[in-house]
């Protein structure tokens, strides 16, 4: 697929960033686009799609008793999350190893790219090399099959949606996106695929959009104004653990996990 993120380069496979995250109505998510508009400018990947809007899907991973989906639940502090990640179906693009961590107020996420046709095998505890032998990827790959490892963790869901994204060019990498269509199927498959059939949508009572705001230095001011005129109630929402939260609930779970998470 055209204009998809697809190259990060070597050197931002580490990430280390302050996040905020909101639901808004669908109304207020188009206004307060319109309010960031002379701060922040369309990602490129955004502006080369008809709708403004690239696709997400990832497949999450955990362990049988679905530790960090608990670990999440719960709000610890130090935490992390499993996934591989896509922009396409495409089987000449890459996909996306990830290990998102999250350290009190700090979210560091790391990731390696890999071939479509690498990934089963990788889940398998195989090591293969990533797309980019930059040794920062390199390790970001052994440190996710090292965890995987730890926990022995599988996959458990798969999760897409819809992403509108916006990100200023100054030292602070100011990021807001507003993510729609969110969906879940569950799935042990070790395959990421944005296409198939099993979706379930409606993944939780939202009525809206998921607000994210991302920052890698001091919150600006200009977003402090924009919080206080839309009067937005940050609050924790984990795509993973609602998702699973939700098809527990439901009974789609495989046999092995719990119907409760709690």
């Amino acid at each position: 697929m055209k204009g998809i993120p697809k190259d990060t380069g070597g050197g931002h496979t580490l990430w280390c960033r302050y996040e905020m995250k909101y639901v808004v109505s669908e109304s207020k998510a188009r206004a307060i686009a319109r309010f960031i508009e002379p701060y922040l400018k369309l990602d490129r990947y955004c502006r080369l799609q008809p709708n403004g809007a690239y696709p997400i899907v990832s497949l999450y991973l955990d362990s049988d008793n679905l530790r960090l989906c608990r670990e999440s639940l719960r709000g610890l502090l130090k935490r992390f999350k499993l996934r591989v990640r896509s922009y396409s179906d495409e089987s000449d693009y890459p996909q996306f190893f990830e290990i998102k961590r999250r350290a009190n107020t700090v979210i560091i996420k790391s990731r390696a790219r890999v071939m479509h046709h690498d990934v089963t095998a990788l889940l398998s505890g195989q090591y293969i090399s990533p797309l980019q032998n930059y040794e920062s990827e390199m390790d970001a790959l052994k440190q996710f099959q090292l965890y995987m490892k730890n926990v022995s963790a599988k996959p458990k869901v798969l999760i897409r949606y819809m992403r509108q994204a916006y990100e200023g060019d100054m030292e602070n990498r100011v990021r807001v996106t507003f993510d729609r269509q969110l969906a879940y199927k569950v799935s042990n498959d070790p395959e990421v695929s944005l296409n198939g059939g099993g979706w379930q949508h409606n993944l939780i009572n939202l009525g809206g959009v998921i607000l994210e705001i991302k920052f890698t230095g001091r919150y600006p001011a200009w977003l402090g104004r924009m919080a206080q005129y839309f009067d937005l109630q940050q609050q924790s929402m984990s795509k993973y653990a609602a998702s699973m939260k939700k098809a527990c609930s439901l009974g789609l779970c495989a046999p092995e996990m719990p119907i409760s998470v709690y």
